[in-house]
């Protein structure tokens, strides 16, 4: 179908495209340690669930209090948001509970390595505490928004289809609206290409019903093999 004929189809049915916005940095923290290490080193493509998590802050508008603050955390293998915080400043507890969720609901994991930017929530003391010796903590390099591409991504995501087609009034409803997406939406419903157009739910229930069968096949095999013999 040329383009020509998608916008005609787009003009009958009511429908145009959301602009995105080119990123520009707008802040560059120098007073961070520089020896800060890039392990991820942009693989984004994990074979296996919980090897690499990433996080970000973004700021969302209301009429009422001002900016608030949306923390998520990604597991990269299926893109999903594992976990997700909302908080009126950006101090480092709120990224510390949103950890404690994604711990949580993945029965207790942690990932083997912990990707960030170099905001000042994923440098303190309290972060490293939280996430402990046995995780490897990876981060960004300085005003380089690709090297944490695809949670830079998914909170342009969440605006360009969801945050700005309304009036966000206060944090309460800016926590209704963000569940609604995530929650109702996003994890379960969203196609990716990265997860072959199913959802992340849809795509780690895939990937679990393989593993069980592998497992399956392997406490079979021996049996089967001496039968045979």
């Amino acid at each position: 179908m040329s383009e020509k004929t998608v916008g005609n189809h787009m003009r009958e049915m009511g429908i145009r495209a959301h602009y995105v916005k080119p990123y520009t940095a707008t802040t560059i923290d120098s007073s961070v340690d520089q020896t800060l290490e890039n392990i991820l080193d942009r693989d984004f493509n994990p074979e296996v669930p919980n090897a690499y998590w990433c996080s970000d802050i973004t700021y969302i508008w209301t009429g009422e209090e001002g900016f608030v603050y949306l923390t998520s955390v990604m597991d990269l293998f299926s893109r999903k948001i594992i976990a997700w915080e909302i908080s009126k400043t950006l101090e480092a507890e709120s990224v510390l509970r949103c950890i404690d969720m994604a711990i949580k609901r993945r029965r207790g994991v942690k990932p083997k390595i912990f990707h960030t930017d170099r905001g000042s929530q994923f440098v303190s003391s309290l972060y490293y505490f939280k996430l402990g010796s046995d995780v490897t903590t990876s981060y960004s390099r300085t005003a380089n928004p690709w090297d944490n591409a695809c949670m830079e991504s998914f909170h342009a995501l969440i605006k360009r289809e969801w945050l700005d087609r309304f009036e966000i009034l206060n944090l309460e409803h800016a926590r209704l609206l963000v569940f609604e997406y995530i929650d109702a939406f996003y994890n379960t419903k969203r196609i990716h290409s990265h997860c072959g157009y199913m959802s992340p739910n849809d795509f780690e229930a895939k990937q679990l019903a393989e593993e069980e069968q592998k497992t399956n096949n392997n406490d079979i095999e021996p049996a089967t093999l001496t039968w045979v013999s």
